[in-house]
């Protein structure tokens, strides 16, 4: 099995895109940073209508910027979701403001809930069980939650190689999805083999927790990059793909792209309707265009931007 597609840059896309694979593309999401947005002079002209994107929270980042990328996109016509960090808010009043601000400049109604990539936390909250505890998110009207998914683990939530406290949470968060009116899903960690994945998301049905998954995927890089990212989101055995791929030479060179593992998700999506991974969430780590041009490319007429509608 194939684990990694690499294609040379001047290799023409397929005409036709793979009827299963545009369907699986369908409904993507994508996620920005204010810095990375601000390199893009108009995302109509690269998104779908109404594309879901996430607006990573990463700290240091002042609120105000992320609350002006967030409008921006909405103005634009997106679905916006921005992270709500657990580990950077510093109490439930900080919380309640920030999302005043969302709500207020940019019609802010989705949001990405997890603990963040801090050690220490800054104040009271370490994850987002707490956060969903605090009540705001009820009362203020939020039509969708998501929560951080891990297909490969979380070694700093289980140090010891398991998926035991990571799994309790998400039967927490399941639970929490039953008790209130939000429409939750798990929004998850790049990965790179779709066996694996597989195995991931049919472990979680089986344990009763069927909130929907959006699974991340890495887009177009160079594997310099990839290997970059990675290394920094803690992602675990596909790391040692990539560290392999990367000590021949003549592959170091060559473009990484999805195609591999989007086809054969979308060719077990196909074969199983009721697969509980139901959309892809890119993390567009060659950059934003170069990932909107493949999704384009390989989802054809129902991937094209907003300003061709």
């Amino acid at each position: 099995m194939a684990l990694l597609n690499f294609r040379l840059k001047d290799t023409p896309a397929p005409d036709m895109p793979n009827p299963a694979v545009e369907a699986f593309l369908q409904d993507y999401s994508i996620e920005v940073m204010p810095r990375t947005a601000e390199k893009i002079d108009n995302f109509r002209d690269l998104l779908p209508a109404g594309t879901r994107v996430y607006i990573a929270h990463i700290e240091g980042t002042p609120i105000e910027d992320m609350v002006a990328t967030a409008a921006r996109l909405n103005a634009d016509g997106f679905k916006v979701m921005p992270h709500m960090p657990a580990r950077i808010i510093k109490d439930k009043a900080t919380l309640e403001n920030w999302i005043a601000m969302y709500q207020g400049e940019a019609d802010v109604k989705q949001a990405l809930l997890l603990a963040g990539g801090v050690t220490t936390p800054h104040g009271d909250f370490s994850d987002s069980m707490q956060l969903m505890d605090t009540g705001l998110f009820d009362k203020r009207g939020f039509e969708r939650l998501h929560v951080a998914g891990h297909p490969e683990g979380n070694r700093d939530i289980d140090t010891d190689g398991t998926r035991l406290r990571v799994d309790d949470a998400l039967r927490w968060k399941q639970g929490f999805s039953e008790r209130t009116d939000a429409k939750m899903a798990i929004a998850t960690q790049f990965a790179f083999e779709a066996q694996p994945i597989i195995e991931w998301a049919d472990s979680l049905k089986e344990a009763g927790i069927d909130l929907p998954i959006h699974i991340g995927i890495a887009g177009p890089a160079k594997l310099q990059t990839l290997i970059k990212f990675a290394i920094a989101c803690g992602v675990g055995p596909s790391l040692k793909v990539l560290q392999k791929r990367a000590m021949d030479v003549t592959k170091l060179l060559l473009p990484y792209e999805p195609t591999d593992v989007i086809t054969e998700l979308a060719a077990h999506k196909a074969a199983n309707p009721d697969f509980n991974i139901t959309n892809v969430h890119f993390f567009p780590l060659g950059g934003i265009k170069t990932n909107a041009n493949w999704a384009i490319e390989n989802g054809g007429a129902s991937a094209r931007p907003a300003s061709a509608v």
